[in-house]
């Protein structure tokens, strides 16, 4: 079960980033569970969807001590440095296409509230979490950020951009800005074409009352069928953690696991 959920090649790429352990107290003390076991019972909550308590024992550590690794390892941005890790890989091979990106988002019900949550418009004003994502011309989710449900799209795109780590490529510098980029009616704002004209990025964005979105579609499926491998991550279903750090550490491992199973491919 742990050999398949975290393959040796994605444990090699976890080392790279996951913190050293700390040095046990002389006096001995509870045994530390080992990163790769740890690693592997939350990658198992957050592709089945269910509770810390709900952690079946054959992973080893309880779903007390695996949350408390989450949250360390949340705390030290593990799970970003991990998907950028992982783009590096996919990089260097020439595995990215920066020629067309994608930005949109996706709504997820609060249940418990906390941070970075607000009334969802498109659900009778339940709190929510909104998920931003950009990715590059193929479906691969580049940029991950999150908000309140109410915070209107286009205000999500500039630190979106911004977010997008310098990523190796196959030949020349690190790069981190796409050719260009698509969105629809959401980012219809002049400041906004202008903002991306002046950091050298075309844009393609849907104008309001002008022209249907659905001409977008052909270049917009893919960060549609992104936003549906997101569900693969069962834990984003709906949003149970009060901090928001958590919801977007979650968001982070499911757009590694995108990653690094086009990685393996």
């Amino acid at each position: 079960m742990i050999e398949r959920l975290v393959p040796d090649e994605l444990w090699e790429l976890f080392q790279r980033v996951v913190p050293s352990a700390p040095a046990r107290p002389q006096g001995g003390g509870r045994r530390r569970y080992g990163d790769r076991e740890v690693l592997a019972a939350i990658i198992f909550v957050a592709t089945t969807g269910c509770t810390w308590r709900q952690l079946p024992p054959i992973f080893g550590p309880s779903g007390r001590t695996a949350h408390r690794r989450f949250a360390e390892w949340s705390a030290a941005r593990v799970w970003a440095r991990l998907h950028r890790v992982i783009l590096d890989e996919l990089g260097s091979r020439g595995g990215l296409d920066w020629s067309r990106c994608a930005i949109d988002s996706v709504n997820m019900r609060a249940l418990k509230g906390g941070s970075l949550t607000g009334p969802n418009p498109v659900d009778r004003g339940k709190k929510g979490t909104k998920i931003h994502l950009i990715t590059e011309r193929t479906g691969l989710p580049i940029s991950v950020g999150i908000s309140g449900a109410n915070l209107h799209d286009s205000q999500a795109l500039e630190p979106l951009v911004r977010g997008i780590p310098p990523i190796r490529s196959r030949r020349g510098p690190r790069r981190r800005r796409p050719a260009k980029l698509h969105a629809d009616k959401g980012y219809d704002y002049d400041h906004l074409r202008r903002w991306l004209r002046s950091r050298g990025i075309r844009h393609r964005i849907a104008r309001r009352g002008v022209e249907a979105s659905t001409r977008l579609g052909r270049h917009r499926w893919t960060i549609e069928r992104t936003m549906s491998w997101l569900g693969g991550c069962r834990r984003l279903h709906r949003r149970y953690e009060r901090k928001a750090e958590h919801f977007l550490a979650f968001a982070g491992i499911a757009a590694a696991l995108i990653c690094y199973r086009r990685l393996t491919t």
